[in-house]
């Protein structure tokens, strides 16, 4: 009997332990998550999106799909999303952590990003058929798409100092 009733006490001592270990883990991870996103418990970030040539307030497709990943991830971290549109977002560098998805042509707010803090990438903007249709160049590094074989998006995630929330570049 005595030995029935250590080997429950040490099963609950075990469980209890790895029960903690476990919460520990977690936390961590959602805590060094929280950091690389700039989305802190109860934080306000904002998802800024391009306007689709369709209806008012359409997203394009493939914008839509990853706005879809970007909430999940952002509720995970405990924050709260607001979507605007590129030609609404009124706010500066930093302030609140911003998520910006869409090509420079149909996202002013992207090009100006672009323009102002990564003055070193250019994207091939222009609509006409060719080679270097909707190219990225970064630096002397021309990066071209071959639909179906290669294609090319920029991320980056750029802080403008230790306590300014950082802005997310989804483009391609």
């Amino acid at each position: 009997m005595r030995n029935i009733v250590l080997g429950v006490i040490a099963a609950g001592i075990s469980a209890s332990l790895g029960w903690i270990a476990r919460t520990y883990l977690w936390r961590r991870g959602l805590r060094r998550r929280q950091a690389f996103f700039g989305l802190p418990t109860n934080s306000e970030c904002l998802l800024v999106v391009n306007r689709y040539a369709g209806a008012e307030g359409a997203v394009h497709r493939h914008d839509a799909f990853a706005l879809l990943e970007l909430s999940a991830l952002i509720k995970d971290c405990g924050a709260h999303a607001q979507i605007v549109t590129h030609d609404t977002a009124q706010q500066g560098f930093g302030e609140r952590t911003e998520y910006c998805v869409g090509g420079p042509t149909s996202n002013q707010r992207m090009a100006a990003h672009l323009r102002t803090l990564l003055p070193g990438i250019r994207i091939n903007v222009e609509q006409d058929p060719g080679p270097d249709r909707v190219a990225f160049q970064v630096g002397s590094e021309r990066y071209r798409m071959e639909p179906g074989t290669a294609e090319y998006v920029l991320l980056a995630r750029l802080t403008g100092g230790q306590e300014s929330r950082p802005v997310f570049l989804f483009c391609g």
